[in-house]
């Protein structure tokens, strides 16, 4: 067991949910393990002196951005800034609608990369205030029990926690992405450079249920993420099987002529606009994904 790692919190709002944001920072502000630094990223938006109105353990930081930047752009912000003060180890990103149940979740990440120096992202479990997790939350192929934990290819975008050093080597959020599998592009970068994901359910982030269709532009963005997912990180080989799967799959789930227009749409967007840098995995990763349940082709 290593030093017990500086553990900062960043959040990331558009400003329109001032309850549940403050609801999440008094349940980080009772956490047993006081955040070393607590950094809240205004999406596009003004924010309240949220210092002046809670009582917030560590340093807080508040950040403004002049547009709204989407979920990895934002979080970007956060990072930068915490980076640039250089005294965290491991950031805690938590959704500002999320809620931390546990007083001891942020001693329990800290115990977790300090036991495992190769250990760059650890996912949190999320659920509903009925305990339920959507199947979507859950980092594995199939049916999965939300329960069993382990070491997975991917994480839950709404809560997690990233070693510092295993973003100054592999990057940070695909800002360009806006929202959707920024998860998955970050996940395959750090399998590639061999950190460990590690998906544990008992650390809990209660979370509204939702559907990211609710995003007016969710079925476009999907798909021309998809394909930029694939042009970014895949050997060329698996590129088209990737997308032949997906498409296969889309025309089996959905049943909205809007949502297939839209989808389609998406994706020759996504063959027609750059996708920027190109930095397949090695085929090596590829096998180590498949052995960890999920083959970089679903």
């Amino acid at each position: 067991m290593g030093e017990a790692p500086r553990v900062a919190v960043a959040v990331v709002t558009m400003g329109n949910r001032p309850e549940e944001v403050d609801a999440l920072l008094e349940s980080v502000a009772k956490q047993d393990v006081p955040p070393t630094r607590i950094v809240i990223v205004g999406n596009g938006c003004r924010l309240p002196e949220f210092a002046e109105r809670l009582s917030l353990p560590g340093e807080v930081t508040v950040l403004e951005t002049d547009d709204n930047l989407g979920c990895p752009g934002g979080r970007n912000v956060g990072i930068a800034r915490l980076r640039e003060f250089g005294d965290v180890d491991v950031v805690v990103e938590l959704d500002d609608d999320g809620l931390l149940v546990d007083a001891d979740v942020l001693r329990r990440v800290g115990e977790l990369f300090a036991a495992d120096e190769r250990l760059g992202v650890v996912g949190f479990r999320i659920a509903d205030e009925h305990g339920e997790t959507q199947r979507r939350h859950v980092p594995r192929v199939g049916a999965s029990d939300p329960m069993r934990g382990g070491y997975v290819t991917g994480f839950l975008g709404g809560g997690h926690g990233f070693r510092m050093t295993m973003l100054d080597e592999i990057g940070d959020w695909p800002a360009r992405f806006f929202f959707a599998h920024e998860e998955t592009d970050l996940a395959w970068r750090a399998v590639d450079a061999g950190w460990r994901i590690l998906y544990t359910p008992e650390l809990l982030l209660q979370h509204p249920k939702t559907s990211p269709a609710r995003h007016a532009v969710y079925y476009r963005v999907n798909a021309r993420n998809r394909v930029w997912l694939a042009r970014r990180r895949l050997p060329l080989l698996l590129v088209p099987v990737h997308l032949g799967v997906w498409v296969l799959l889309t025309l089996a789930r959905n049943r909205s002529v809007a949502g297939l227009r839209a989808w389609f749409g998406g994706f020759a967007e996504g063959v027609r606009e750059s996708a920027g840098e190109r930095r397949p995995m090695r085929w090596r990763t590829v096998w180590r994904l498949t052995r960890l349940g999920r083959p970089p082709i679903i």
